[in-house]
């Protein structure tokens, strides 16, 4: 590849030294949520509303959207999910978990089943390249459509709106819109609903941990149902949330949204690497935090580690299964959330103003404080051995805390645990450009339960999940 611009995936990682230096140093920063305003009226009361009374989440533009269609289409993604498909049919959806041959994460997303043969895949494009490459290579009767978020282009129409609304007042206000009561419709099920005289599909969905819906529809009817949604809101104390402000809500829920793809390595992914382009979300993402490994290898999770052993479900054939059975029965990291001690978290940000440049702590931005697509930051002992990883980080108005989504050694999961956060990268920090010269801080943390938020947890109690 020596003076070649590279072509895929597999140019770069053939033509780096080491493939953790080259994403550590990537030109990628903190993640992008295009076209939403940042705050419509202050991040602070937009995180109120969802625990208080009702908020609107504007989710058009953010995810890349796969439509997979045709007579071999459950099959393939059946066969490429570790999630079980049976009593699956349309008008439901579920959250897809995608693994590698050796049984780590490539991705996960939302599969809406929209009719017989029809599908819709909704979430950040890892797992949406690799159900695109198995559509186009491995000889399924099946065609797919793709509809990019527009990180890249903000100015293109998307195919549909999505809107979603959650909070206490949530029931009341789609009833409201709707002008009567609500179909009964189960956790994960869809209905459908009128709302300012346009036909708008529901997903019974409680994203942020508390009752709400997800309502999608033609991308040209958006604005309409949503003028409708706010002005019916305004009585239930409405807020429409910035990107700002929506990023902060899975600190609460616990879902971690950007583990790095487990796809750099392996010959029986060579194939795959070679389709990826080197413009692919792959090959243009960062790395960045405090943990930092030789091998690649030792950024990959497994499904445990993220919370998915529920979904893991061994009654058909999938890729990865045979790896998965194996690592079934070994001990795995469990996932936490870590509640940062405030008066650490506020020393560090002292440092701005009592310490000169490049002597100050890595800047903790407000409310998400990601720096890099995936985040990876060293959480040790009280006596100074590494345990394991914080990734999504930010704060909560909610909890009055800065929170981080984690996986530990078991010995150390336990709520109510003491255990310290390095925060900021080694030897003054990378290339990137969202990383200024600094110096790493200990920060003490508490373990706590996942959701963090006592009413997610009490909401997540009285769902059948799929």
């Amino acid at each position: 590849m020596t003076g070649e611009k590279p072509r895929t995936l597999q140019d770069i990682v053939s033509s780096v030294p080491n493939i953790v230096d080259y994403l550590y140093n990537n030109q990628t920063g903190a993640r992008v949520y295009p076209v939403v305003r940042p705050e419509y009226s202050n991040w602070r009361d937009e995180q109120h509303a969802w625990r208080e009374t009702v908020c609107l989440f504007d989710l058009s533009y953010h995810m890349t959207d796969l439509y997979v269609s045709g007579p071999d289409a459950f099959r393939l993604l059946e066969h490429l999910a570790i999630n079980s498909f049976r009593g699956f049919e349309p008008g439901m959806a579920k959250q897809m978990v995608g693994c590698t041959p050796a049984g780590y994460v490539i991705g996960d997303g939302i599969l809406f089943y929209l009719e017989p043969e029809r599908f819709q895949l909704v979430g950040r494009p890892s797992l949406h390249n690799w159900v695109q490459y198995h559509a186009e290579t491995g000889g399924y009767n099946v065609t797919v459509e793709r509809d990019e978020w527009s990180v890249t282009d903000p100015n293109r129409p998307r195919k549909v709106y999505r809107y979603q609304l959650q909070g206490p007042a949530a029931g009341m206000l789609l009833e409201k819109l709707h002008g009567g009561p609500l179909p009964e419709v189960p956790f994960f099920h869809m209905t459908w609903l009128t709302i300012a005289g346009h036909r708008v599909r529901l997903l019974h969905h409680g994203m942020s941990g508390v009752a709400g819906g997800e309502l999608f529809g033609p991308f040209e009817e958006g604005p309409a149902v949503k003028e409708a949604i706010l002005k019916a809101g305004e009585e239930f104390g409405i807020r429409h949330v910035g990107s700002r402000a929506y990023a902060t809500n899975t600190l609460e829920s616990g879902w971690i949204p950007s583990p790095l793809p487990a796809v750099y390595t392996g010959e029986d992914l060579r194939g795959y690497r070679e389709w990826l382009p080197a413009t692919s979300y792959e090959a243009t993402g960062s790395l960045g935090g405090s943990f930092v490994a030789p091998h690649i290898e030792d950024y990959y999770l497994d499904p445990w580690e993220l919370g998915y052993g529920r979904l893991l479900k061994f009654d058909h054939d999938f890729i990865g299964r045979e790896a998965l059975q194996a690592k079934a029965t070994e001990p795995h990291r469990k996932k936490v959330t870590l509640a940062w001690n405030g008066e650490d978290v506020a020393r560090a940000f002292a440092t701005l103003f009592t310490k000169p440049k490049g002597e100050r702590a890595k800047y903790i931005d407000l409310p998400l404080s990601q720096y890099a697509t995936w985040m990876y930051d060293q959480v040790r002992s009280q006596h100074g051995e590494v345990i394991g990883i914080s990734t999504f980080c930010g704060y909560s108005s909610n909890e009055g805390k800065m929170l981080s989504l984690a996986m530990l050694d078991p010995a150390y999961a336990e709520p109510g645990t003491e255990v310290i956060l390095v925060w900021g990268e080694p030897n003054g920090g990378s290339r990137k450009p969202s990383v200024e010269q600094h110096v790493q801080v200990e920060l003490r943390a508490t373990v706590g339960p996942v959701p963090y938020s006592a009413a997610a947890r009490e909401y997540r109690g009285k769902v059948v999940r799929h």
